[in-house]
């Protein structure tokens, strides 16, 4: 019990640094794009993009979101997707775009590091989103349910949707210090308990069905728990202490820039209302499709 209880409390201060920083990103964006729909601006853009997106089953300001979660992060497209009327069905598709192409600078430069050529790896998330996109417009049934809009009614006026923006935040604000506080907590424990040494060993016999060396468990599991950005330090050391090589980083990469911070991102879209059944299934799906995609070209290069 006492440990449980020193992982709440080591938990809360780094929580809530987390929290003040995500909240510094996600609060600007918001306010910007609750101006731009109200003013108009949204709509301009939709007109210039909606030929593109359309294709994709989502409204042309939409774009918005998708860029915001490309270059800063998940929580940046999941506060952009609050601030736009959404179907249910749009929003799990944009959460998909999401989910496999976000916080692209960041992240690549993380993966250039651990073996992976930065513009490769951009490029091959930007293309698998939108194929994702594609696809799910087509197979997902129509979900005509409203997805969570935290901003004011169309012929508001500026005072009520001010009004309504800062009530929204509060909420959201509440929202993301629960969820992070949750994570931290979860995260603490597996260090605590020791978990991830073991986890890793059993998860060793799956590595082999997603095209992985096998024991590259530890770092799949870091990359999945912690996430590309925070894991990157571990995912060094390993390579550093030569448990893993750099070829075989660069294998695994392929596997993460789908399939990364599983646990993070399924939580905190799952928590918004988008199946988390499918946020895991599409990831994985993907996963599997680049690396054993990849692993046959090589195969048919050398033949």
């Amino acid at each position: 019990m006492n440990k449980i209880i020193d992982c709440f409390k080591q938990a809360a201060p780094v929580s809530w640094k987390s929290t003040k920083w995500l909240l510094k990103l996600m609060i600007p964006i918001s306010l910007a794009i609750t101006l731009m729909q109200h003013f108009g601006v949204l709509a301009w853009i939709a007109t210039w993009i909606n030929p593109l997106f359309v294709h994709f089953g989502l409204p042309g300001e939409s774009a918005v979101a998708f860029i915001s979660g490309a270059t800063a992060g998940t929580y940046a497209g999941i506060a952009a997707m609050m601030s736009i009327p959404l179907t249910m069905k749009q929003a799990s598709i944009l959460a998909l775009m999401i989910a496999l192409c976000h916080a692209l600078p960041m992240e690549c430069a993380v993966n250039q590091k651990t073996g992976s050529s930065f513009w490769k790896m951009g490029a091959i998330r930007l293309i698998m989103a939108i194929v994702c996109a594609l696809i799910l417009n087509v197979l997902l049934p129509n979900m005509p349910g409203k997805y969570i809009y935290l901003g004011a009614e169309a012929d508001s006026g500026f005072t009520e949707v001010m009004t309504t923006w800062a009530v929204s935040q509060i909420k959201m604000s509440l929202m993301v210090a629960l969820i992070i506080f949750t994570l931290m907590v979860v995260q603490r424990m597996l260090e605590a308990y020791r978990l991830l040494d073991p986890l890793s060993r059993l998860l060793s016999p799956l590595m082999r069905l997603f095209g992985l060396p096998r024991h590259a468990s530890y770092m799949w599991l870091v990359g999945n728990v912690l996430g590309i950005s925070y894991g990157s330090a571990v995912m060094l050391e390993l390579e550093e202490k030569g448990v893993i090589t750099r070829e075989e980083a660069n294998d695994v990469n392929y596997h993460l820039i789908m399939n990364h911070s599983l646990l993070e991102d399924t939580i905190v879209f799952a928590a918004t209302g988008i199946s988390a059944v499918l946020i895991v299934a599409t990831r994985i799906s993907f996963a599997l499709i680049l690396v054993w995609g990849r692993r046959m070209a090589t195969a048919f290069r050398k033949l």
